[in-house]
């Protein structure tokens, strides 16, 4: 475990966790453009983007580690843990217990606010084309999307007992343009991306909440109403790019076409009859 110094900046001191992922890269130029003062971690070694940005290695279930990375910190933004489907064990130590772990630290080191990378995937069971609202029942799609439903939980727990504020951005598909029919209701547009965790870390007096990550499509599936004390205010718009997917016509599986979580939910789905019709019960 390693941990570079870093100096006084403008803006609040923000932790970002998983800073060399696929949405930390994106990230760490954004926030410190907005002047925040960025100490970035990751389990892999980092190397400072400019002069001030502070960076540590290791594993954030070990207390040390996390103590390098919260020490005099405002806002956690906690981007780190298994993104995927995978084994049981690898979702519990790598989305549970540094969670865990991370909440624990937060509350040693009097962190403010956490800013909870959640997931659609906690709601992928959910049909395609229903309209979700943001008190809308977990239904996860997977191991990865119960830990997440597991994470919202735990942001909850750590307001209602430890006054620590928690922000759960449930991230659609984040990329930097859509590239297949389910993402003209799922995208979430790298500049929406850097928007929506700005607010997360900015916005005052959040108390605990959750919020849809995705941007202005016209086909989205998810209804924000309720979060207007964020002020994320998408401008981006999948349908933009409407046009050139469905000329692709690239192959659905029909499976994954019917559910919110795509392929996320057909993997491992146990055929049988009653899965062709929507449940009428909870």
């Amino acid at each position: 475990m390693t941990l570079q110094s870093d100096t006084a900046a403008p803006g609040l001191r923000v932790a970002l966790t998983g800073a060399a992922g696929a949405i930390g890269v994106v990230l760490r130029p954004g926030l410190i453009a907005a002047g925040h003062h960025l100490r970035s971690h990751d389990l892999r070694p980092l190397t400072p983007l400019q002069p001030g940005e502070a960076v540590v290695q290791g594993d954030l279930r070990d207390p040390s580690v996390v103590d390098q990375v919260l020490a005099g910190i405002d806002v956690a933004v906690h981007m780190a843990g298994t993104s995927v489907e995978r084994p049981l064990d690898e979702i519990i130590e790598n989305n549970l217990r540094a969670l865990a772990a991370l909440y624990e630290g937060a509350c040693r080191h009097g962190v403010r606010r956490v800013v909870f990378a959640s997931s659609n995937h906690a709601f992928g069971m959910h049909p395609a084309g229903k309209t979700l609202g943001l008190e809308a029942p977990y239904r996860p799609d997977g191991l990865y999307g119960l830990s997440k439903s597991w994470g919202e939980s735990m942001s909850r727990l750590y307001w209602d007992k430890h006054g620590i504020e928690g922000v759960s951005l449930r991230i659609g598909s984040a990329l930097p343009e859509p590239v297949e029919v389910r993402h003209l209701s799922t995208w979430l547009g790298h500049r929406d991306l850097l928007a929506l965790v700005r607010r997360g870390i900015e916005a005052p007096e959040v108390g605990c909440l959750a919020v849809w990550g995705v941007s202005n499509n016209a086909r989205r599936w998810w209804d924000n109403a309720g979060s207007e004390r964020l002020g994320y205010r998408p401008v981006q718009d999948a349908e933009d790019y409407a046009a050139a997917i469905e000329a692709a016509r690239t192959p659905v599986d029909p499976v994954a076409a019917r559910y919110q979580g795509g392929s996320f939910a057909s993997h491992g789905l146990q055929p049988r009859t009653a899965r062709e019709t929507e449940p009428t019960h909870g």
